[in-house]
């Protein structure tokens, strides 16, 4: 319904004083009616990505529920490794539309929270948080991930044990050192562990060597891991 402005004056000025109040009233109920509401379907998600995925993607929906456009003002996520795409910058009342938060996995394992802060100019709730939970499984564990001797130590072979994540198989383990100053050998263990014993051939001065470990999954992954061992100086007890 529209109204001009003569028009409305020249209403008002005939009216008494209870006239006038219930239409003061009157204009207070059409003015609240008319607002923004931005409605989202989530504002939280729990990814899990598959084992090889390079990226975590969650779509957060919303809608316009008010009967006023809604125009966002800033997208944007809480670290570098992750992407918030806007779809559209304003939306009419009713309509619909997503904001897709990428989260780019690297070498993360574990759980994973990010969030993506939405501003717009709904007077109501003009800022909205969005959580993003990605839980990344790891497709090899290493316990320890450093195997390390003191000089003068026997030089007996210590053990990394190396457990495939939930899910997968891994049929074999390729391990290789980068000084011949260690030795490895790999033994399958239980329910996918893999015991891999390490070596020095000398303790009677500080070494050091990467462990490079390539697992060989139903994955189909070409992941390497790696662990450290070392020789260190003894420790020198405090008079």
């Amino acid at each position: 319904m529209a109204f001009d402005t003569a028009s409305v004056s020249r209403f008002a000025g005939g009216m008494n004083g209870k006239q006038t109040l219930l239409f003061s009233f009157l204009c207070l109920g059409i003015a609240a009616t008319s607002r923004a509401e931005l409605t989202w379907e989530k504002t939280e998600l729990d990814l899990h990505p598959a084992l090889t995925a390079p990226t975590a993607v969650g779509v957060f929906k919303y809608e316009n529920k008010g009967d006023k456009p809604i125009h966002f003002k800033s997208v944007h996520a809480s670290c570098g490794c992750t992407t918030a795409a806007l779809q559209k910058n304003d939306v009419a009342p009713g309509e619909k539309g997503e904001i897709t938060a990428t989260f780019t996995i690297g070498d993360r394992t574990g759980l994973q929270v990010k969030t993506v802060t939405v501003d717009t100019d709904d007077a109501q709730k003009p800022q909205t948080i969005l959580t993003l939970k990605a839980t990344i499984s790891q497709l090899l564990e290493l316990q320890p991930a450093l195997v390390f001797w003191q000089s003068g130590e026997e030089p007996k072979p210590k053990t990394i044990v190396a457990k495939a994540g939930q899910g997968v198989t891994v049929k074999n383990l390729e391990v290789t050192s980068s000084s011949p100053d260690f030795t490895t050998k790999v033994e399958p263990g239980p329910a996918g562990e893999f015991k891999i014993s390490v070596q020095p051939r000398d303790t009677s001065h500080p070494l050091n060597a990467v462990l490079t470990i390539k697992p060989d999954s139903s994955a189909g992954a070409a992941k390497i891991y790696s662990a450290t061992a070392r020789v260190i100086p003894a420790t020198t007890a405090a008079h």
